[in-house]
């Protein structure tokens, strides 16, 4: 078990796609490919990894729109689940944010997502809004809970 702040945290780059894609694969069931992950960063959306000796336990991509940063995803590798890597990637990533002069956060999560909703209110976002069959899931479409704090 390692501690998040012995984690390399660095901004996200080309070679990390392939890697973040296959942890999307191990971690999701509808993930994201790495053509969506390469055409966020060609976007220039913010993105970064908290990796150990190379290997990406931890990532976050995030999208400005003038003073707010929208969540697009964070995601722990499942070797990586249950240390709070999540937890302090999303205050590390908080921070960053923070430092570039944003002042909200927004986010969507999916509504079956327990662990996830009851992390972001741990971390003081409050529940804005429900997005009517968001996300795709397993025979139809499932909700997505909007949330957001202030930074």
């Amino acid at each position: 078990m390692i501690a998040f702040s012995q984690l390399k945290l660095r901004a996200w780059r080309e070679d990390d796609i392939a890697p973040m894609a296959e942890i999307e694969q191990q971690a999701y069931p509808y993930p994201w490919s790495a053509s969506i992950l390469r055409d966020c960063l060609e976007a220039g959306h913010w993105g970064w990894v908290a990796s150990s000796r190379g290997e990406i336990a931890a990532y976050a991509v995030v999208q400005a729109v003038l003073d707010e940063a929208h969540l697009l995803n964070v995601c722990v590798a499942p070797a990586w689940q249950g240390q709070g890597i999540g937890r302090g990637m999303l205050h590390w990533v908080m921070q960053q944010c923070a430092a570039r002069e944003m002042q909200r956060m927004l986010l969507e999560v999916r509504a079956s997502n327990i662990p996830a909703l009851g992390l972001y209110r741990a971390l003081g976002f409050q529940q804005d809004g429900v997005r009517k069959g968001y996300y795709p899931a397993s025979g139809g479409r499932e909700d997505a809970v909007l949330m957001s704090r202030a930074l």
